[in-house]
């Protein structure tokens, strides 16, 4: 279920395995908001836009992964020999699995693309700020004014990987544990 594990473990033989969100360019709109926090000080009114479209970024990569879980299920109605109950389980079952693979998704993606990030790149920003606004050295003007920046763009491709590493802690000792709780119960 896990929509960045998934994409990893998928053979390159798989035509499947292209996934557009991770393996294109498109990736990086889930950045935007980074570059947004760190662009915070200079152009205040790019912060709203960026979040925009790395929220828009997370809310698509959900979406997909929700009509990928429903497209890999096949649906009960396909099925010729199957008796009503067991079709509507196996369809509640395709439903339950579709929705878990898109809060997943879209959770994961908040929280590792949107929430954590920017907030880390406008800690770093401002510490960045508030070490040279006090240093005992007298610096020029544009490393006053674009040092943070340019600390914060930077810090960018060092946070990604921990960040994702933490979150997927986070999720698998938490609501997906809780679903494979909730999973084993409904097979007994």
């Amino acid at each position: 279920m896990d929509s960045q594990k998934q994409s990893s473990e998928k053979s390159d033989d798989d035509p499947k395995s292209y996934d557009i969100f991770r393996d294109s360019l498109l990736r990086y709109l889930g950045y935007a908001n980074e570059v947004g926090e760190s662009f915070r000080y200079q152009f205040p009114r790019l912060l709203v836009p960026s979040y925009v479209v790395s929220c828009g970024y997370c809310v698509a990569d959900a979406i997909t992964s929700g009509i990928d879980e429903w497209n890999h299920r096949p649906s009960s109605a396909n099925n010729v020999h199957h008796d009503r109950l067991s079709s509507s389980v196996r369809e509640e079952d395709r439903i339950h699995d579709t929705a878990r693979a898109t809060i997943d998704t879209l959770l994961w993606q908040s929280l590792a693309s949107v929430a954590i990030p920017g907030a880390t790149i406008n800690m770093i920003v401002k510490a960045s700020r508030w070490a040279v606004r006090r240093s005992p050295f007298a610096l020029p003007l544009v490393v006053m004014e674009w040092g943070p920046t340019a600390t914060g763009l930077s810090s960018i491709p060092l946070i990604i990987r921990p960040i994702d590493a933490l979150v997927d802690c986070l999720m698998d000792n938490t609501i997906r544990s809780l679903w494979k709780k909730q999973m084993e119960n409904q097979d007994k």
